[in-house]
């Protein structure tokens, strides 16, 4: 198995609102297997409410409304999916390549769920797939055939890990 590092925390959100840790860091386990991800690397989960995200989405991105989900890549890659970004990717320290950090709003998560009939846990995982594809260079917003691609494989990875 692949090291992958997978740090996660919760900041704003309430006890009742917390999404399960150990699922996202699954999720994200098996999508980057999925993907061939095969060099030891690191992704970082914040888990906040609107509040936190809208903060976060505000700041970074100069959009300022809640979003369910933000992805910020480390790494650019040539094309959608993983390719070895060599060497010098990795952190001296760690030996890890750092993928980027996944921002999850807990709040719109179980709002959606109830909004399309299916689970928190099941719309936890779609969100986070969704995330690492990003952060692995996939891209929905500036053109329709990566926008294609992107759900042809979430919906791959979806399948495989039993959603």
């Amino acid at each position: 198995m692949n090291d992958y590092r997978i740090y996660a925390r919760h900041s704003g959100v309430k006890i009742d609102d917390r999404l399960p840790i150990p699922q996202i860091k699954k999720t994200i386990r098996e999508a980057l297997r999925i993907e061939g991800v095969d060099r030891p690397c690191e992704v970082s989960v914040l888990i906040t409410d609107d509040c936190g995200i809208r903060r976060i989405n505000a700041e970074f991105r100069g959009i300022d409304g809640a979003t369910d989900v933000l992805s910020f890549p480390m790494q650019e890659f040539s094309f959608s999916g993983w390719a070895d970004p060599g060497p010098g990717a990795a952190d001296p320290e760690t030996g890890l390549i750092p993928l980027g950090e996944i921002i999850l709003s807990a709040e719109r998560i179980r709002r959606q769920a109830l909004e399309y009939g299916h689970s928190a846990e099941r719309e936890t995982a779609y969100l986070t797939v969704h995330s690492v594809l990003h952060l692995l260079g996939y891209e929905h917003v500036s053109f329709e055939e990566g926008k294609k691609e992107m759900r042809k494989r979430e919906k791959a990875i979806m399948r495989e890990i039993g959603y």
